[in-house]
């Protein structure tokens, strides 16, 4: 297989799965890469942090169950595909 070739196909797969997410999904990448410098993990413990009535970062108009869970299927995709989808924000 052609490395290049190969590597492109990827790519556009990623792609397409950005262009697939909900609003409030790429919100959630948007925010991670602007607020948390790319980490899902401080991300996720700021969300419970305010679940708890904590000290929290920012406020989102949806539950924030509903965030946990959308967060956990893009780290998800990231994880199955050693990839950063933040990197593929800059393309669109």
């Amino acid at each position: 297989m052609d490395y290049d070739r190969g590597r492109a196909a990827v790519t556009a797969d990623h792609r397409d799965f950005l262009q697939r997410l909900s609003r409030q999904e790429r919100t959630l990448l948007v925010l991670r890469e602007e607020l948390y410098e790319g980490s899902w993990k401080e991300m996720t413990v700021d969300l419970e942090a305010r679940l708890k009535k904590k000290p929290h970062l920012f406020e989102l108009s949806e539950t924030i169950e509903a965030d946990i869970l959308r967060i956990k299927k893009l780290i998800e995709y990231e994880n199955q595909h050693d990839i950063d989808l933040g990197e593929y924000l800059e393309d669109e």
